[in-house]
């Protein structure tokens, strides 16, 4: 299967590069396919100008833009790796997908239906977060982040969320906890549990 990381965090450091590099090292040593885009090496610009969005009108894009959706038409599976931030996308991840996401590449409308392009894909996220999952629970920012990620942005443009893994208290957190979320991150590319789990089987796991 060919695989696809993109991952946004600043830290070479951070825990999100811990989990990031343990994904990569699990699945080549399965035999995987992998190509990893790191927004923050790679300087992405996650700006959209007035021309992009001109360009986007006209199913023109910028060459920075067309390299980066070539790696997503190749990918049979797409892993997100960022923290949460103010409940939501790093801005330089919210940038990649307002940039490369664009309409005719990602999503479309035919006779007044939107309809996802990349379906036929799967996605895994993954995220890390400050508060606990409590907290996020007590004032419906659990639900919230999923409706405006995953059906907001991956479901809508057809992808298949295979699993969205939380990992709450990340900046205060033990090293034995990390190993527990290591071994987390390795479940979901099971092959077995990749290609025989129903979205919702996966989705129970977290919970």
């Amino acid at each position: 299967m060919k695989h696809l990381i993109i991952y946004a965090h600043p830290d070479p450091s951070s825990l999100n590069n811990q989990l990031k590099n343990t994904l990569i090292e699990h699945l080549l040593n399965n035999g995987e396919e992998v190509e990893l885009r790191d927004l923050y090496q790679l300087n992405f610009n996650p700006v959209l100008s007035l021309k992009d969005a001109e360009g986007q009108r006209k199913g023109k894009v910028a060459n920075d833009v067309e390299k980066e959706q070539e790696f997503i038409s190749w990918a049979d599976s797409i892993t997100f790796v960022y923290p949460i931030w103010w409940t939501g996308l790093p801005a330089i991840m919210k940038g990649y997908i307002d940039r490369v996401f664009s309409y005719g590449f990602a999503y479309q409308y035919q006779n007044g239906i939107q309809q996802g392009l990349l379906a036929g894909k799967q996605a895994i996220i993954i995220n890390t977060h400050g508060k606990s999952k409590t907290e996020y629970a007590e004032t419906g920012m659990d639900e919230a982040l999923s409706l405006t990620s995953d059906k907001g942005i991956y479901a809508y443009c057809g992808l298949e969320i295979k699993m969205h893994l939380f990992f709450d208290n990340a900046d205060r957190t033990t090293a034995e906890i990390i190993e527990k979320w290591k071994l987390e991150i390795r479940e979901p590319f099971n092959k077995k549990i990749m290609n025989n789990f129903e979205v919702n089987d996966l989705q129970k796991i977290d919970k």
